[in-house]
């Protein structure tokens, strides 16, 4: 028996801890408070983080493509279709408060929504998982090129080339539906998690703790001098676009190479939340959806309140940790469902919940 590695549950709970706490802070009016801007300007690369850790442990991006599509749109558009109409349903039952109490719905319904964006109206983020699904399947075709070797030259320059397209699309206002215009960053960011894992292997404890502290020192500086974000979810560079890319790439090598070799602790809290941080990740905005309508229905905005934000927190937590058994023993709820047999494509449940088997070596 391996003893299992902590870090990539502590840094995926850390990250939905932050995503919840932003939304939750949103609807409750305080996103833009100086002090909350500082929290996003030191932790924008979280999201990034999933590709990365997608790429880190997962092994099967080949084989048979039919099998291999069929199991990741198990895994990541079914859920997405169900959370994302579970998420409207409740939307659509509190629309009729909303337009008799402001005469209009809170958030814009234009039917550019319906092909523009990968989202749904009371639940947003499961843009997340679309964007993830398009990701594997062209990390999928790029695999599938061969020129010459396994891992051609060729592959090498359209993986590299990824990051360009993604800052071209920013430039042309981001013009690909349903989102996509993220996922190439995201199949960099995939590939620099897989690359990542082979480099570790071959370093050493040693040599890679300290270009792990080399790297997290550098971006802590670099964050302040030359600073830019990337916000995956719209596709969006703020600030020094290069530097939002050269930034997120360092912290996140730095930052998991550092806590692997450590190695980290298992911190209760956090790392549950990132063993199960599928079911936080879907449940959540239906909840905060839910909190809000209800308000709205007595008269009563949360807009403005910290004691909703800290009712809200409690609330959204606890009633995901509640949910955690039930969600996961279904499998068009949580994406769980049993692994292919031998021979046919793969993916791990680290792309949908926690990984289950990242271990020390």
């Amino acid at each position: 028996m391996k003893e299992r590695n902590h870090t990539f549950d502590f840094l995926c709970g850390i990250c939905i801890i932050r995503m919840i706490t932003l939304h939750t802070i949103t609807f409750c009016g305080h996103r833009m408070d100086e002090w909350w801007s500082e929290v996003m300007a030191w932790s924008f690369f979280f999201m990034c983080f999933f590709f990365f850790k997608a790429g880190y442990f997962n092994k099967t991006v080949s084989g048979d493509t039919k099998a291999y599509i069929a199991d990741k749109t198990k895994r990541l558009l079914v859920p997405y279709v169900v959370w994302g109409t579970i998420g409207f349903i409740i939307y659509a039952l509190y629309l009729p408060f909303e337009i008799q109490r402001y005469h209009h719905p809170v958030e814009p319904m234009e039917w550019s929504h319906l092909w523009q964006t990968s989202s749904f109206w009371g639940n947003e983020p499961v843009w997340f998982l679309f964007s993830f699904w398009a990701a594997y399947v062209l990390v999928h075709f790029i695999k599938k090129i061969h020129v010459v070797k396994p891992i051609s030259v060729f592959q090498t320059v359209v993986i590299l080339a990824c990051p360009l397209l993604s800052y071209w699309m920013w430039t042309l206002k981001n013009p690909l539906p349903m989102s996509l215009s993220n996922v190439f960053m995201g199949v960099f960011f995939f590939n620099l998690g897989r690359t990542w894992h082979w480099a570790i292997d071959r370093m050493g404890r040693g040599v890679t703790m300290v270009l792990s502290t080399v790297l997290i020192v550098a971006f802590a500086v670099l964050n302040v001098l030359w600073h830019g974000e990337y916000v995956m979810s719209t596709n969006l560079f703020r600030g020094e676009p290069l530097a939002a890319f050269f930034n997120t790439m360092i912290i996140l090598i730095g930052l998991s190479g550092l806590l692997i070799k450590l190695p980290l602790p298992r911190v209760p809290v956090v790392n549950y939340i990132g063993q199960h941080s599928m079911v936080y990740f879907v449940a959540h905005y239906p909840l905060l959806q839910f909190y809000r309508f209800t308000h709205i229905s007595f008269g009563h905005s949360i807009y403005g309140h910290w004691d909703d934000f800290i009712i809200l927190l409690v609330f959204i937590f606890g009633f995901c940790t509640w949910l955690v058994p039930y969600v996961e023993k279904v499998p068009w709820l949580s994406g769980r469902w049993s692994r292919p047999r031998a021979g046919q494509a793969s993916i791990s449940t680290a792309s949908t919940s926690s990984v289950q088997d990242h271990t020390v070596k």
